[in-house]
């Protein structure tokens, strides 16, 4: 039976993961620069794990300064399989409570300086990846029944739209967004979900709800300290989930996301530069003969 790995990037409040065994803290370089942080390795249940702090420990990097590229190859470099985005989102739906989780299925992109730290490809290879279904249905599948097991209130499914940031919406945004029927909002989980497509990681997000932002008429307007005080109490909930879909990837068939590039390459192979073949190597080398 091949190796089961699980690689987590916790978001704002989820700075480390206790309880590996084996822990080790690896620094890794990588094509595209270093990653937020050095990544915590170990094992849980079995399954070999890696962690990286999105936004580095203390909280240094905001969602536009975040080194995406680096951040999901150096999950690759690691090994992993199957990579959770852990994130904080405010709710754009009465239903969806402070407090819960939602386990999104479709993104919308409203950022906007993001282009270079979207995609691991041009400047000497071309590739167009299918992205209609932008998270991996069965680990977020799993991630939907190991948050249940843990005791959360956990929503099947979901839109996020991904707002450049790092200001909170206005009101009037606020308002068109939930006038477009998303679900909830947040700054980061876009570019780590195109990413670790190119990069042939199987990828989903749990995102964990704060705040209302700023369209409830009857609940405060988004703020920092509100949003820190629900952090503090999703985090240890955030840790139980990972701690159960540790335990449901050890017991379940291997995930794997390999094959999704192999027909994404447009660039013909003996145009594709030496640079572009050397910083892609992991990536798609096998395809490149």
């Amino acid at each position: 039976m091949s190796e089961k790995t699980l690689g987590i990037i916790g978001g704002s409040g989820l700075y480390d993961l206790p309880g590996l065994e084996q822990r080790q803290e690896v620094v890794v370089e990588t094509p595209f620069g270093m990653p937020s942080d050095a990544l915590i390795t170990g094992t849980m249940h079995g399954v070999r794990m890696a962690f990286l702090p999105r936004h580095g420990r203390g909280h240094r990097l905001a969602p536009h300064e975040l080194p995406y590229r680096a951040n999901l190859h150096a999950m690759k470099q690691l090994g992993m399989d199957c990579v959770v985005g852990i994130s904080a989102v405010g709710s754009m739906k009465e239903e969806l409570r402070p407090g819960h989780l939602v386990l999104v299925d479709q993104f919308l992109d409203r950022t906007r300086g993001r282009t270079l730290e979207s995609t691991f490809f041009g400047d000497g290879c071309v590739a167009h990846a299918h992205f209609a279904d932008p998270v991996w249905e069965p680990l977020r599948k799993l991630a939907l029944g190991a948050a249940r097991k843990a005791g959360a209130t956990a929503h099947d499914g979901g839109t996020y739209v991904c707002m450049e940031g790092p200001l909170f919406s206005t009101r009037a945004e606020s308002k068109l967004y939930r006038s477009w029927g998303v679900d909830v909002i947040g700054m980061t989980n876009l570019q780590e979900a195109k990413l670790a497509r190119e990069a042939e990681i199987a990828y989903t997000t749990v995102a964990l709800v704060t705040d209302y932002d700023c369209w409830h008429e009857s609940e405060a307007d988004v703020d920092v300290a509100a949003v820190i005080a629900v952090l503090k109490q999703n985090a240890d909930l955030a840790r139980s989930v990972v701690v159960e879909l540790a335990k449901a990837i050890a017991s379940s068939p291997r995930i794997s996301a390999e094959g999704c590039m192999q027909h994404a390459i447009i660039t013909q192979k003996d145009a594709i530069t030496a640079d572009a073949r050397r910083r892609l190597q992991l990536l798609i080398g096998k395809y490149l003969g």
